[in-house]
């Protein structure tokens, strides 16, 4: 007879379709599964009674850490109120409405309203057609084309997935799909030329970036997208001038800006938002995981004062917008994200993202950066990265068949830390929760180095061989 561990992992194969994940291997028990039970702060804890240290947050987005029963408190307590209503025809509840003057507040002054949704892929989708329904209500039909960049991530939907400019969300789903157009990846360490700096390769960018504009025509680009600094594309920081560049190409040119905030949002840079951080003008905000936390789905769409006049007068002349979601600001989400950014401030977690962030990063690099198989040691904020190379002077990267990356994660877990395998190369991902301690981030960077030694000492014993 099967144990009850074995008969979970039994329905998870027979049963449970998982996102990004190797379907067949998992299906027939090729590839290990994780069943997480418990978390408390920085912690997680699986079925088995192991206990890890999750620098990577879930996926960036439990950024007050697990456990935090304030939060659950303001769930429970919403669901016994008022379980569900809907958003459509003016309806709103106290935490929806609540919620949203939390985020206006703390929103780059020029924002005016946020639309709720339930992930930052669906906030995309909302930003194209709210985009789209501009330039038809300002009388320009043909500016709908929307540039982002390779290497980018901003959602696995029709739209949002051909703007994430990472092959492996496009392979066989017939994506990228127009008006979508890519764009040079500001990654610094993988310039084209060596021997560019970051002046001159931001300039680079936004000379690629102003080409392509004027090849499609300035009066077919509507809006441009990106993170303030690349997320799931390798956690790259924008190289310095980077995006003043980029602005003055889109002012030039009247190309809108929307800013992805999904990862960035609400702490992670050590600023309540990236764009204050860089300098960024929007005229629309992507936010989701740091809204709630992710003690419940909720994401947003925070538009300026300039699309919102916009949007107003569309209503004026078409009537009510055709635009909305059945959970759309359900009750439940805002009450956890009520409870979360009051969290965030009584915590000082912004603050905490850029003191102990910045701690965290230098020891990260004080322990690995001279490794001989680490081409680089980056990040901002609560992100960091460590980049895997061949050889350090040639920036010669590994044979992806080595899978470097994916065994560091492996030799890191075996010792009580989850970091993260970042897609389209050997890169080591790191997104802790914003509560991380100093004596927390120790244990990461111990754990680090322990595993690229591991990693390096097999790749040196298999040459030998």
């Amino acid at each position: 007879m099967l144990q009850p561990n074995d008969l979970l992992d039994a329905w998870d194969r027979g049963s449970f379709f998982h996102p990004s994940t190797h379907m067949g291997q998992h299906a027939r028990g090729e590839s290990p599964s994780r069943i997480v039970t418990g978390g408390e702060g920085v912690y997680i804890v699986d079925r088995d009674g192991r206990r890890s240290l999750d620098a990577f947050a879930g996926l960036y987005c439990v950024n007050v850490g697990y456990g935090r029963k304030e939060i659950a408190d303001a769930i429970a307590r919403q669901a016994a109120e008022l379980s569900y209503y809907h958003a459509y025809a003016g309806h709103g509840t106290e935490a929806s409405i609540t919620l949203a003057h939390m985020v206006i507040e703390r929103a780059p002054k020029n924002m005016s309203r946020v639309y709720f949704g339930l992930s930052g892929s669906d906030a995309n989708e909302t930003n194209l057609k709210l985009v789209w329904y501009m330039n038809n209500i300002l009388g320009r039909p043909e500016k709908k084309k929307i540039i982002s960049r390779w290497r980018a991530y901003h959602g696995s939907g029709l739209m949002t997935g051909s703007l994430t400019g990472l092959p492996s969300f496009h392979n066989a789903f017939d994506l990228p799909r127009p008006p979508v157009l890519h764009t040079e990846a500001p990654y610094y360490f993988r310039r084209p030329d060596a021997d560019m700096d970051e002046e001159t390769f931001a300039t680079f960018c936004a000379d690629r970036l102003d080409a392509l504009i004027r090849a499609e025509g300035p009066d077919t680009v509507a809006a441009f997208i990106g993170e303030p600094m690349l997320g799931t594309g390798g956690i790259v920081p924008p190289p310095r001038t980077y995006w003043d560049k980029i602005q003055k190409v889109l002012e030039r040119h009247d190309v809108m800006l929307i800013v992805d905030e999904v990862v960035t949002g609400f702490g992670r840079l050590g600023t309540m938002f990236a764009s204050e951080r860089y300098g960024l003008k929007p005229d629309i905000i992507t936010i989701a995981k740091g809204l709630t936390s992710a003690y419940a789905p909720l994401s947003g769409s925070i538009v300026s004062q300039k699309v919102w006049d916009v949007l107003v007068e569309g209503s004026d002349r078409l009537g009510v917008i055709g635009h909305g979601w059945t959970y759309s600001a359900h009750p439940l989400c805002a009450a956890a994200g009520v409870a979360n950014l009051k969290l965030v401030d009584e915590m000082g977690l912004v603050a905490n993202a850029e003191t102990v962030g910045a701690y965290f990063r230098k020891a990260l690099a004080d322990a690995v950066a001279d490794h001989p198989i680490v081409g680089e040691v980056r990040g901002d904020g609560m992100l960091a990265a460590v980049e895997f190379v061949a050889d350090r002077g040639d920036r010669l990267f590994f044979d992806p068949d080595l899978k470097v990356g994916i065994r560091i994660v492996a030799a890191l877990a075996r010792r009580g830390v989850v970091g993260r395998a970042m897609p389209h190369g050997d890169i080591l991902g790191f997104a802790p929760p914003l509560c991380l301690t100093r004596e927390e981030a120790d244990v990461i960077v111990d754990a680090t180095r322990g595993a690229v030694d591991e990693v390096a000492r097999e790749l040196e014993a298999s040459r030998a061989a």
